[in-house]
């Protein structure tokens, strides 16, 4: 279970990943070896997975940036959910419930390349029976 202390540490870590131990540790009025033990403890019980950067898909080239819920025939599924993982341009994958099977993230030159992946890469794998394209056009927020 998670304490004061640590939810704390998650919430600046989630701000900026780059938080120095030493900025942390006087924003949260402890010490600095604590943090350093606190998120060493979080990160071996998998409550911290990873650090990564943010970055804006137009500024790499990517200006057009869609949310594709995909529907597949239930015994295909986790086949066709590996598939999708493998292919560079989709950069989120998850299962879901709801609307879609899974929902992915794409990230295209164009929205003529979008389409076209869509079709040639996502539709044409076996047991895909459904995609449905929402185009992203602001990201209003990101942690």
């Amino acid at each position: 279970m998670l304490d004061e202390t640590d939810i704390g540490i998650l919430r600046i870590l989630r701000q900026n990943a780059r938080t120095p131990f030493l900025d942390i540790a006087k924003k949260l009025r402890i010490s600095e070896s604590t943090i350093r033990k606190r998120v060493k403890d979080l990160e071996q019980k998998g409550v911290i997975k990873k650090y990564s950067a943010i970055v804006e898909p137009s500024k790499l080239g990517y200006g057009s940036v869609a949310l594709v819920g995909i529907d597949v025939k239930p015994e295909k599924f986790l086949e066709v959910a590996k598939k999708l993982t493998e292919l560079d341009n989709i950069k989120f994958v998850a299962t879901s419930t709801g609307d879609h099977m899974i929902m992915t993230e794409i990230w295209m030159e164009n929205s003529s390349d979008l389409r076209n992946f869509i079709s040639a890469k996502i539709e044409s794998i076996e047991g895909v029976t459904r995609t449905c394209p929402a185009i992203l056009m602001e990201r209003l927020k990101e942690v």
